[in-house]
């Protein structure tokens, strides 16, 4: 945005959420907002299957609890930290530091790039458990969509998460606008470094033409001319 700081206007406007809708980052909080949802409800709806020979659930990927376990944890987190940073989202504008800003920004920063690092790994964890799953497991083939469901959209999280990233880094190079903010500022004549002597206002007093010093008028060049006439001698 034009004339703003971090990407967002000056302070104390009103709320406009037509523009917050519009903006690329938090078009991708949704986005990744919802894959969250459904890599954690697809899990916890149908990743756990029954066994037959004993009436104990078990973990539709190879039986390993710590799959199913890793991909609930980590979405029921990303779905949370989406909805931290859309409230993030709504309040920035409101946000009148600059340095307050930059922390945000920079927090955007760090926490974008450790959730795509995190769906990564979940996503290489899911898929390896998957194909060494065994099919006399699940000879009814089911929950398969729901696990195939949760695979793909932890690898479109990847990108959702890269791209707030980077959009976030693309915010912090914008950096502030100096003129909406207020900097600090340092009186001319307590300022050490200045080369020249402070100017002082003139001093109200007899000087007419007011250059601060005491005025006193020029002493006539001439004498005055002595008054009646004189007669010379011849």
């Amino acid at each position: 945005m034009e004339g703003g700081a971090y990407g967002a206007g000056k302070a104390g406007g009103a709320f406009d959420p037509y523009t917050l809708v519009r903006q690329p980052h938090t078009i991708l909080r949704v986005v990744s907002w919802v894959f969250s949802i459904v890599v954690f409800g697809s899990i916890v709806n149908e990743g756990y299957l029954n066994n037959s020979d004993k009436e104990e659930e078990f973990c539709i990927y190879n039986r390993n609890p710590n799959a199913c376990s890793y991909g609930v944890t980590v979405g029921v987190l990303a779905f949370l930290t989406c909805l931290l940073y859309l409230a993030l989202d709504v309040y920035f504008p409101q946000i009148s530091s600059v340095k307050d800003r930059k922390k945000a920004v920079l927090s955007d920063i760090g926490v974008s790039g450790f959730w795509a690092f995190f769906w990564f790994v979940g996503f290489c964890f899911l898929a390896n458990q998957w194909q060494v799953s065994k099919p006399q497991d699940n000879p009814l083939n089911e929950g398969t969509d729901a696990a195939r469901a949760a695979i793909a959209f932890s690898f479109f999280s990847i990108f959702t998460w890269a791209g707030q990233a980077v959009l976030a880094f693309q915010r912090y190079q914008i950096g502030a606008d100096s003129a909406l903010f207020s900097q600090d500022y340092m009186d001319p004549s307590q300022d050490s470094s200045m080369p020249y002597a402070p100017y002082v206002e003139p001093s109200a007093g007899t000087d007419p033409a007011g250059m601060g010093g005491t005025y006193q008028h020029a002493a006539n060049a001439f004498d005055a001319e002595p008054q009646g006439y004189q007669s010379q001698g011849y």
